[in-house]
Formats: structure tokens, C-alpha cells, sequence
């Protein structure tokens, strides 16, 4: 194994989804933006959910596989930014491999940035950590009161729509899926065109779902994107279903089923991103009106219209412990393993 020794790390939960932080003690990784970063972690002939092995994806593998993660586990390298424009730049990764957008993540780092000192804050106001990703520039501002976080608001790359009412064939019926690009490319679906509720008893039969739906539409041009393939590519599927809107605008709940079957604990940062812009196109979402938009944990995240395609995600970060991972080159079971 080529991982080091020890990996220190500090972990955050966004709205329930866990993100791991490390921000010191990797290898090289060689390009010079964010993008050209996570293509060079990914490696030759790789895919995001399919990464070549290298020195970077040892440690990826020892943090997410157990026993020192699990298949839930969600976390990001932080590297140097594109310019000096942001603060940092991140590479988002996951059980399965690397990912090109993550809000609930970009939502943690910008309240570990403010709570580490990385960047500083107001007792009470707001402060705005920018950060380079590998589909673009992203914004967290931070909210701070009585000297502490309060909460976070993601702010995304535009997001566009790329095509409505794709008929995919599924084992539990034909469903109509609508394609958004978000910083990531992500498929939606309503629940009960699938005879399904988002509850956690019916988890199985929506990952099945979201796993099929994501196969069907691998090769779909409306998944692509013009900057290319790292960007291209069913990554998330949400499936959501209508609740009585609030006074304020919709009110939804999803489950994102992204990657290989992973499930996103939170409402999906980007993928809200992408639920906003195919709301505005339907004529449900105006500047000024809130998307109150529910996980199948029953966490909220708000999401709303800024304009030209912007969005913003306002949820709360917190800290839930810091880490020091050790490899012993004499465990057999080296890196780990998931189930």
C-alpha cells in the first residue's frame, strides 16, 4: 500500500450527509487548476466512479472504505485554487471515486474554513469563502452570530436544463425523467411514476431505481457537457415527491441516489441546484420565491433563484470530530473494504 502512515482529517455532517476534510499530508497531484487536479486523480482511461490506482486513491480508500469509513462516507482533498481569487480549491470524493460538484461539501468547508481561522469572521455577519471545484468557482457564505456558525449558503455555477421527459425503462414501470446540469449532471424523476414514496422503507426499491435510471442514460446527449467528459455523465438521480407548499414557494422531498447506489443523507446541494432550475422552467419558481426541499432523513435545505441560471443552497454545517487514521503496513486488510 501506498498511502501514508497516518492521515489527519476533520469531519463536518451537513444537513445528516457526513464530509471528511483533509487538508495536509497528500501526495502531489499534478495539474494547475482544480479540473486538470481531479482528471489527474482520476488517471488515464478512469472514470469518476471507476478511478485508476494511485498514490491520491490509496488515501481515498483508506477514509471511505471500512473500517475507518463506510459506504455512506463522503469527503474532499483540499488543494491549491486555479488563482487567487478563492481560498482553496477541493477535490470531492466519494466510495466509488471522485466527483465534480458537491454543495453539502462545499457547505462544510466553508464553515471548517471560518471555524479552523483558515478564513476569518465576524462574531456577528456574514463572511463568503470562495472555493475552486472542479466544475468551476463555488461560494459558501457563512453566517455567524454571537460568535458562532449558524448556517451556510452554497452558492453554485449556473445551472441549465438539458432535456424533460426522457422515457426510461425501469423493473418497476416506465419513468419520465428530467436531465439539469449543476456542477454536476443530474437525472429526476417523481417517485410515485415509479409506484414508490421517498421513505426509508422503500430505500432499496429507489437506489434499484436511481441505479437503473443512471444506466439507462450513460450514453444520452443530453448528459453531456460542452467542457467535456469529466463533466458529462448521468453522476446523481433524485427522486422527489410534492408536499404542500409553504407560503414561500414549493416544498419537495427527494433522495439523491448518486454515484454507484450511494444515498445522500441531506437534501443534495447541487442536486437542489439542478431541482431549482427545473422548477424555474416549469413557471413554479420565481426571483424571491424559496424551494423548501426535504431529505429522506427529514433534514431542509432552502434553495432559491439568484439569476442567469445561479443558484444558491442555504443549509447548517457542523463538526463532528477530528481524526488521525493510521495504516499499519502490517494489516492484512490494508485499505479496507466496503459492503
Amino acid at each position: 500500500m501506498t498511502a501514508p502512515h497516518t492521515v489527519s482529517a476533520v469531519d463536518y455532517h451537513t444537513a445528516g450527509e457526513p464530509f471528511r476534510i483533509v487538508a495536509q499530508g497528500l501526495p502531489p497531484v499534478p495539474g494547475d487548476t482544480v479540473a486538470e487536479r481531479c482528471a489527474t486523480a482520476i488517471g488515464p482511461g478512469g472514470s469518476g466512479t471507476a478511478p485508476r490506482r494511485g498514490p491520491l486513491d490509496e488515501v481515498r480508500r483508506l477514509l471511505v472504505q471500512e473500517p475507518r469509513g463506510h459506504a455512506g462516507m463522503y469527503g474532499g482533498f483540499v488543494v491549491p485554487p486555479d488563482d487567487d481569487g478563492a481560498h482553496f480549491g477541493v477535490l470531492f470524493w466519494h466510495k466509488d471515486g471522485y466527483s465534480t460538484a458537491c454543495g453539502h461539501g462545499t457547505m462544510a468547508l466553508g464553515a471548517w474554513a471560518v471555524d479552523s481561522g483558515r478564513v476569518a469572521a465576524p462574531d456577528d455577519g456574514d463572511v463568503q469563502v470562495r472555493v475552486d471545484v472542479p466544475s468551476g468557482r463555488v461560494a459558501a457564505t457563512v453566517h455567524r452570530s454571537g460568535g458562532r456558525t449558524t448556517g451556510v449558503t452554497f452558492r453554485n455555477v449556473p445551472a441549465r436544463v438539458g432535456a424533460r421527459k426522457v422515457p426510461v425503462a425501469t423493473t418497476l414501470g416506465i419513468a419520465e425523467v428530467d436531465i439539469a446540469h449543476a456542477g454536476a449532471c443530474y437525472a429526476s424523476v417523481r417517485a410515485r411514476d415509479l409506484g414508490l414514496e421517498v421513505t426509508r422503507a422503500a430505500l432499496p426499491e429507489l437506489v434499484r431505481a436511481g441505479r437503473e435510471i443512471r444506466a439507462a442514460l450513460a450514453t444520452h446527449p443530453a448528459t453531456w457537457h460542452p467542457q467535456g467528459p469529466l463533466l458529462s455523465g448521468v453522476y446523481g438521480v433524485v427522486l422527489h415527491e410534492e408536499l404542500p407548499d409553504t407560503p414561500f414557494g414549493p416544498h419537495q422531498r427527494n433522495v439523491t441516489v448518486f454515484a454507484d447506489g450511494q444515498i445522500d443523507r441531506s437534501p443534495c446541494g447541487s442536486g437542489t441546484s439542478a431541482r431549482l432550475a427545473l422548477l424555474a422552467e416549469d413557471g413554479r419558481l420565481g426571483e424571491g420565491e424559496d424551494l423548501l426541499h426535504e431529505s429522506v432523513t427529514g433534514t431542509v435545505f432552502t434553495g432559491r433563484l439568484v439569476g442567469g441560471g445561479v443558484t444558491e443552497v442555504t443549509g447548517t454545517a457542523y463538526r463532528t470530530g477530528e481524526h488521525v487514521f493510521t495504516a499499519d503496513p502490517y494489516d492484512a486488510l490494508g485499505a479496507g473494504f466496503l459492503l
